[in-house]
């Protein structure tokens, strides 16, 4: 199965809103407030400063996305891209969709001076995406992850 990548546009917006809800109803039982995301989402289209979305296509339909939020690095003098956010439609799932969107952000990582690198955060009871991360080359050795959220 051939897989497309493109960046996301403002006509991908309902898209994008209803993947993100999905992926968080799923993924840690949130129900997000759809106004709230929606509003995220558009300021993301709309200010590249605050990232980019990722859409991968077969033939046309819309089967999974991401966004990647670029992070300033003072240890490396140049970016590190954030993977946020990854969906993929549950009929997509295990067809290389999030392969194909990994593989596009490394390759565009390898051919830059501009980027250092790739880094995500995962659930930690979310052991399927945890599996893909590893198969892909990816590793957990280094950082755990704290956070304090309003």
């Amino acid at each position: 199965m051939s897989h497309s990548i493109r960046k996301a546009t403002l006509q991908d917006h309902s898209l994008i809103v209803e993947s993100q809800v999905a992926m968080a109803l799923e993924s840690e039982g949130l129900a997000l407030p759809l106004n709230t995301v929606s509003q995220g989402v558009e300021a993301v289209l709309k200010d590249p400063t605050k990232g980019d979305y990722w859409i991968a296509e077969v033939g046309g339909k819309t089967v999974g996305c991401l966004l990647c939020i670029p992070e300033w690095s003072d240890w490396r003098n140049s970016t590190v891209l954030w993977i946020h956010s990854v969906y993929t439609w549950p009929e997509h799932r295990k067809t290389g969709v999030y392969k194909a969107l990994y593989s596009h952000l490394k390759q565009k990582i390898e051919n830059s001076s501009e980027y250092a690198g790739i880094r995500l955060y995962v659930e930690k009871e979310n052991y399927g995406a945890q599996e893909v991360y590893s198969k892909l080359g990816m590793s957990s050795d280094h950082y755990f992850l704290y956070e304090w959220l309003k």
